[in-house]
C-alpha cells in the first residue's frame, strides 16, 4: 500500500510539478478573495462556558430587570473644584454631547440624579417632587455631602476625595439578541440531551445564523459608538482627566488587540523566518521555498476561516503565529534531509533527490503532524468556546501545513536547477553532538536532573491556581487597565454580582405590589438597569377611597378584581431580611457598592425619623415620584416573580479577591446564618460566569492532558509497535509539560484560557522531536547495533534538524511577548520555556533512556516490522 502511494505521489506531484503549483496558486488566490470577509470576535460569550446553565439564568435576569449594557466616563476636573460653576458647565456640555450618541438612551451624573438630603426632605416632601444639582438654588456643599454619605450614592457616583465623578451612558437593551441567543441555547441543550427532530434542527440552524448576523451588526454599532464617545472625550482633554469604561469598551479594545497581535506577530514571524533560514541554510532557495510555503498556508487557512465566517478570538489570535512556526518546522526537516541526500549522493538527479526525501520524511512527518493534531483536538474537551475553536482551527491548519509542505517544496525542487555546489558548510552537528557526549559521559547527572525537575514540578503543580484579576490581563498602559483602576478604587468596584432572593414559601400575603415598569437611570451594574416604560399604570391617590389600596389597583384584572401578587419583599419582615444580607455584603472587603431595596428602606427610615410599618411602607411606595421608583425600587424588585435583587460591584484590583470563595461565603451566610433555603437564593452576574469558567480550568487541564497523552501513546504503539519505546518517547515530553505547569505554580501564574493550552501544545509539538529522533535512531541502529555509536550519529544528523526547528519554535513563541494582552505574553514565554525543556529532554534524556533500556532488536535478528524506507531502498 505504501509503495502504491509513493508511486501515485511521484506520478502526480513530481511528474507534474507545474500543474501542482498552478493549482496551489489558484486555491491560494480563491482563499485570499475571502479575506475581506474576515471577522474578529471579542464578545462576552468568549469569557464563559458554552454549557453553563448560569449563562441562561444571567440572560433571564437581565431581561427581567431590563439590565442593559452601559458605558462609564470618569471625570476629574483639571482646573479647580469639581463642583465649581466652570466644572459643572463643562460637565453639562459633555453630558449633552454624549446623550446625542446613537444607541445611548440616557446619561446619568451628579447633575441629574435625585437629591434627598440637600437639604433633607420628609417623605411627604419627596412625594411632592425631587430636586437635582441642576435645580435653581441647590446648595452644592450639601449636594457634595449627600453624594459622599448618602446610602444611595456613597461609593457610586463620587470618589471619597470628592474629585472624581462618573457619568453613566445607559445603552438600549438588546432584547432581540437576548431572545435569539436564549432560543439558540435552549435548542442546543435539547440537542445535547435528547436530540432534535428535522424541524428543530432546521430551526437551530436558522436561529444560529440569525443571531450571528444580528450580533455582527450590534458589535459593529457598538464599536462605532465607542469611537464616537472617544472623539467627544478627546475635545475635553484640556479641561478634565477622562477615562472610558464598560464591557462594550473592553470588547471594542480587545478587537483592536487581536488586530494588532495578528499584524505584529505575522510580520515578526515572517521577518524571523527569513533571518532564521538565512542563518541556517545561507541559500536563497532555502529561504524562499519555506517562506512561500508558510505564507501560502496562512493565507489559505485565513481565507477558509473567512469564507466559513469562523471568527477569531483573543485566544485564537496566536493562531497565525503558531501555524507559521509549525509550517516552518516541517519545511526545515524536509530541507535538512534533502541537503543530506545531496551531500551523500551528488550524482542523483532532481527526481531521485526529491523522491528519496519525500519517501523518508513522509512517515515521520505524518505522525508528527498527527500527534500535533491530537494535542489541539484535545482542547475540544475544555468546554470553553474560544479554546474549542482554537483547537479545531489549529487541527485544520496543521493538516493544511503538512499537505502544502509536501506539495510546494518537492514540486518546486523539480523545477529549480540542481545546484552542484554552494550548499555551504554546516558544522551544527558538532554542537548537537555535545549533548550526546554529555548523555554518554554524565548519565547520573542527566537522570538526577530529570528526577529533581519532576519533584520540583510536582510541588509547583500542587500550587497551581485559577484565580486571577481580569485587570491584569491588560498592560498598565492600556485605557482598559487605567479605566478599571479608577472605577475600582474610586467609584466602588467594576465587575457586577447579583444576589436573587425568591419569596419564602411560608409567608402571608401583604399589601399590593407596585408595578415595575419604568426605566432605571442608575441601578445595578454601576446603577445602569433600564426598566421598560411600557405598562406602568398611573397610581391613584392612596387616600381617595376608604381602602387606600383598592383604587386603580395596578394589578387588577379587567373586571376590577384585585390580582395583586404577594408583596412580601415590601414588608418590614422582607426588608429586614434584605437589609441583613445587604449589610453583610457591604462588610466584605472585596465588595464595593451594594444596592437593594434595603437602600430605600434605610433612606425612608431616615427621612421619616424613625421606623416604618407595613402600612406606611405601602403608602410611601405608592406615593413616591417616578424618579425615585426608577432609582430605588424597579431595579431591585420583581413583584410578578415575587423576587428581590441585591446588586453589588466587586473590586477587581483587590489582591485577595477569590471569586469562588466569595460566592460560597455569601451562600453559607445566607443559608446558615439567615436560614434562607438554598432554592430561594441564587447568585448571577459576570463574576459568576467568569468564575465558573475559571473553576472548570482544572478539570479541563486534566482532560486535555489525559486526551493528548492517550492519543499520542496510541500513535506511538502503531508507529513503533513497541510499548517500551512508546513510553520512553513520552517521558521527556511529559517532563517538559510538568516543568511548565510546575513553573507556573511556583511563579504564581494562574491557569487561564490561554495558559490552559500550553501543556497540551507542548506535548503535541515537543513529541515531534521524539518521533523524528526515534525514527532516525532506528535506521542508524540497523547499521551496526551499537547504541552509543547510533546515538552520536543520530545527533549529528536528525539532531541538527531538531535543533533548528526547536530554536525556530522557541524564538517564534517569544515574539508573543510583544502583545499588549498579558495572557498572550505568558502563553508565548511559557511555551518557549516548555519547548526548551522538550528539546533538552529529546537530546539528552531520550537517547540516554534508549541506551539504558535497549528496547530495539539486534539487527542480526532481522529488520523490525514497520522499518522505514531508507535512501538505499528507495527506487531510482
Amino acid at each position: 500500500m505504501l509503495l502504491g502511494l509513493k508511486t501515485w505521489y511521484e506520478k502526480l506531484v513530481l511528474g507534474h510539478p507545474k500543474t501542482v503549483l498552478t493549482l496551489v496558486a489558484l486555491l491560494t488566490i480563491a482563499a485570499a478573495a475571502g479575506l475581506p470577509k474576515f471577522k474578529l470576535d471579542a464578545s462576552a460569550d468568549s469569557l464563559t462556558l458554552e454549557t453553563d446553565d448560569s449563562l441562561d439564568y444571567f440572560r433571564e435576569i437581565s431581561e427581567r430587570y431590563n439590565s442593559g449594557d452601559f458605558l462609564v466616563v470618569t471625570y476629574r476636573y483639571n482646573n479647580g473644584d469639581l463642583f465649581s460653576d466652570e466644572s459643572l458647565a463643562t460637565m453639562r456640555r459633555l453630558q449633552d454631547e454624549l446623550a446625542m450618541v446613537d444607541g445611548v438612551t440616557g446619561v446619568q451624573s451628579i447633575l441629574n440624579v435625585p437629591l434627598l438630603y440637600s437639604p433633607k426632605l420628609s417623605i411627604t416632601e419627596v412625594a411632592g417632587g425631587i430636586r437635582t444639582l441642576s435645580s435653581p438654588g441647590v446648595d452644592k456643599s450639601l449636594a457634595r455631602k449627600e453624594f459622599l454619605e448618602s446610602p444611595i450614592y456613597k461609593e457610586l457616583i463620587l470618589s471619597p476625595d470628592g474629585e472624581t465623578t462618573a457619568m453613566m451612558l445607559n445603552l438600549e437593551l438588546d432584547k432581540e439578541g437576548l431572545d435569539l441567543v436564549r432560543e439558540r441555547d435552549a435548542l442546543r441543550r435539547l440537542r445535547n440531551e435528547q436530540g432534535l427532530d428535522a424541524e428543530q434542527a432546521s430551526r437551530l440552524e436558522a436561529v444560529s445564523a440569525e443571531y450571528l448576523k444580528h450580533r455582527t451588526a450590534q458589535e459593529a454599532a457598538a464599536r462605532n459608538r465607542v469611537d464616537e464617545v472617544r472623539q467627544i472625550l478627546a475635545h475635553y482633554d484640556d479641561n478634565a482627566e477622562l477615562f472610558l469604561g464598560g464591557l462594550t469598551m473592553i470588547t471594542s479594545d480587545m478587537i483592536a488587540f487581536i488586530q494588532s497581535d495578528l499584524m505584529v506577530f505575522g510580520a515578526g514571524i515572517l521577518i524571523f523566518i527569513v533571518v532564521t533560514l538565512l542563518l541556517i541554510f545561507r541559500q536563497p532557495r532555502w529561504v524562499l521555498l519555506p517562506l512561500i510555503t508558510c505564507v501560502t498556508t496562512a493565507v489559505m487557512m485565513l481565507g477558509l476561516l473567512s469564507w466559513l465566517d469562523w471568527r477569531m478570538t483573543v485566544i485564537s489570535a496566536n493562531f497565525v503565529a503558531l501555524l507559521l512556526i509549525i509550517t516552518l518546522a516541517i519545511t526545515i526537516h524536509l530541507a535538512v534531509r534533502y541537503r543530506e541526500y545531496f551531500s551523500e549522493h551528488p550524482e542523483w538527479d532532481r527526481f531521485q533527490l526529491a523522491s528519496a526525501t519525500v519517501a523518508f520524511m513522509a512517515k515521520p512527518c505524518l505522525y508528527t503532524g498527527l500527534t500535533t493534531m491530537v494535542a489541539f483536538i484535545s482542547l475540544v474537551v475544555s468546554g470553553i468556546r474560544p479554546v474549542i475553536d482554537f483547537g479545531w482551527m489549529m487541527t485544520i491548519g496543521v493538516t493544511m501545513a503538512l499537505v502544502l509542505s509536501f506539495l510546494i517544496i518537492p514540486a518546486s525542487l523539480m523545477l529549480l536547477k540542481k545546484r552542484d555546489g554552494g550548499q555551504g558548510a554546516d558544522n551544527s552537528h558538532a554542537f548537537t553532538q555535545v549533548f550526546s557526549r554529555f548523555a554518554e559521559n554524565h548519565k547520573g547527572i542527566v537522570l538526577g536532573v530529570a528526577v529533581v525537575a519532576a519533584i520540583i514540578s510536582a510541588v509547583g503543580i500542587s500550587r497551581l491556581k485559577v484565580e486571577n484579576r481580569f485587570i491584569d490581563y491588560f498592560d498598565d498602559s492600556t485605557e482598559i487597565h487605567q479605566g478599571m483602576l479608577v472605577i475600582d478604587q474610586r467609584l466602588g468596584g467594576t465587575i457586577n454580582l447579583d444576589v436573587i432572593l425568591n419569596k419564602p414559601e411560608d409567608t402571608v400575603p401583604a399589601f399590593d405590589g407596585a408595578d415595575a415598569g419604568e426605566e432605571d437611570p442608575f441601578g445595578a451594574d454601576f446603577g445602569g438597569d433600564q426598566i421598560a416604560e411600557e405598562g406602568a399604570d398611573e397610581e391613584a391617590d392612596p387616600f381617595a377611597t376608604e381602602d387606600p389600596f383598592a383604587a386603580d389597583d395596578p394589578f387588577a384584572a379587567d373586571g376590577g378584581e384585585s390580582q395583586a401578587p404577594d408583596a412580601y419583599w415590601f414588608t418590614v419582615a422582607g426588608l429586614n431580611q434584605i437589609e441583613q444580607l445587604h449589610d453583610f455584603l457591604e462588610a466584605q472587603p472585596e465588595i464595593g457598592k451594594v444596592q437593594s431595596l434595603a437602600t430605600l428602606y434605610k433612606v425612608a427610615q431616615d427621612l421619616n425619623d424613625g421606623g416604618l410599618n407595613d402600612f406606611e411602607l405601602a403608602v410611601a411606595r405608592q406615593s413616591l415620584p417616578e424618579e425615585i421608583n426608577q432609582v430605588l425600587i424597579n431595579p431591585y424588585w420583581s413583584p410578578q416573580e415575587q423576587q428581590a435583587r441585591i446588586t453589588m460591584r466587586v473590586m477587581e484590583t483587590d489582591p485577595n479577591l477569590r471569586r469562588d470563595e466569595l460566592i460560597q461565603r455569601i451562600y453559607t451566610y445566607a443559608e446558615n446564618e439567615m436560614g434562607i433555603a438554598p432554592e430561594n437564593i441564587r447568585q448571577t452576574g459576570m463574576l459568576v460566569l467568569y468564575n465558573n469558567m475559571l473553576q472548570s480550568l482544572f478539570k479541563s487541564q486534566i482532560l486535555t492532558l489525559g486526551a493528548v497523552f492517550a492519543g499520542i501513546l496510541l500513535m506511538f504503539l502503531v508507529l513503533f509497535r513497541s510499548l517500551p519505546i512508546a513510553i520512553i518517547a513520552l517521558v521527556p515530553n511529559m517532563l517538559a509539560a510538568c516543568v511548565v505547569l510546575g513553573g507556573m505554580g511556583l511563579a504564581n501564574i494562574p491557569l487561564d484560557m490561554m495558559t490552559i493550552t500550553i501543556a497540551a501544545i507542548t506535548v503535541g509539538i515537543g513529541v515531534d522531536h521524539a518521533i523524528h529522533y526515534l525514527y532516525r535512531f532506528r535506521e542508524e541502529f540497523a547499521k551496526d547495533g551499537d547504541y552509543i555509536a547510533t546515538m552520536h550519529r543520530s545527533h549529528a544528523t536528525i539532531g541538527r534538524a531538531m535543533f533548528y526547528t526547536a530554536i525556530t519554535i522557541i524564538a517564534g513563541f517569544s515574539i508573543l511577548a510583544l502583545s499588549k494582552f498579558v495572557p498572550s505574553i505568558y502563553f508565548g514565554l511559557l511555551t518557549a520555556l516548555a519547548m526548551s525543556a522538550a528539546l533538552l529532554g529529546s537530546l539528552t534524556l531520550l537517547p540516554l533512556l534508549l541506551v539504558l533500556f535497549k528496547p530495539l532488536k539486534n539487527p542480526a535478528e532481522g529488520n523490525e516490522p514497520g522499518k522505514p524506507l531508507t535512501a538505499e531502498t528507495c527506487p531510482g
